[in-house]
């Protein structure tokens, strides 16, 4: 009963990564944030693995899911750092973005309240844009704090992940390890029939003419 539990809530955990998961994965693709695209990626891919093998009884899946989630925290560590420019990391830089373009996050202009002004391009200017980006205002709240909501509620998911999934290992090997005990595995069953093969005498018969 215990294990049911156990099992039912590390689905509804991993359920509720993989959509949390695909919402921020939409939000870096439209914020070109490389780094983050790539790393989302790779835990859509482990969330799913570990739904699997809670499913079907995989515990070697969830171990990988399991060590995934302690990287995943990390992760979101150094993202919380990131935006708080924390141990010299700095938000304005190209880092998440692999110096490639300078690009920030989506929600530093679509936040919250936000209201972006723009104004036509000087005369005598031609660019392939036919206005330019000034400066953004009346946002609610800054984009680093969105972004650092976030990864906090990646971290407090994926912590409780990976408790219920050490719990489910646990529990689905003291089963396998019970049942190995009573016979379940064993090829030879613990009560079976002797049974004595009977031996038949052949004699010869000699046929009179």
């Amino acid at each position: 009963m215990g294990c049911c539990s156990g099992r039912c809530t590390l689905i509804f955990f991993c359920t509720l990564q993989l959509v949390l998961g695909l919402e921020r994965q939409v939000f870096d693709f439209l914020g070109y944030q490389w780094a983050p695209i790539l790393a989302n990626f790779l835990h859509i891919i482990m969330v799913i693995l570990g739904l699997f093998g809670t499913i079907q009884y995989r515990p070697r899946y969830i171990v990988v899911y399991t060590v995934w989630a302690a990287l995943w925290v990390a992760w979101n560590v150094f993202i919380i750092c990131f935006y708080l420019d924390v141990g010299g990391l700095s938000k304005d830089s190209d880092l998440l973005t692999f110096n490639i373009s300078a690009h920030h996050s989506w929600w530093s202009e679509h936040g919250p309240g936000c209201v972006r002004r723009e104004i036509p391009q000087a005369p005598g200017v031609h660019t392939t844009e036919s206005h330019s980006y000034i400066t953004v205002m009346g946002c609610l709240m800054d984009y680093q704090y969105i972004e650092v909501m976030h990864s906090g509620a990646q971290i407090l998911i994926a912590l409780l992940g990976f408790v219920y999934a050490c719990y489910v290992v646990s529990a689905i090997t003291e089963e396998e390890d019970s049942f190995d005990f009573i016979g379940g595995f064993d090829p030879f069953p613990l009560y079976h029939v002797n049974e004595k093969p009977s031996h038949l005498l052949l004699k010869p018969m000699y046929l009179s003419p």
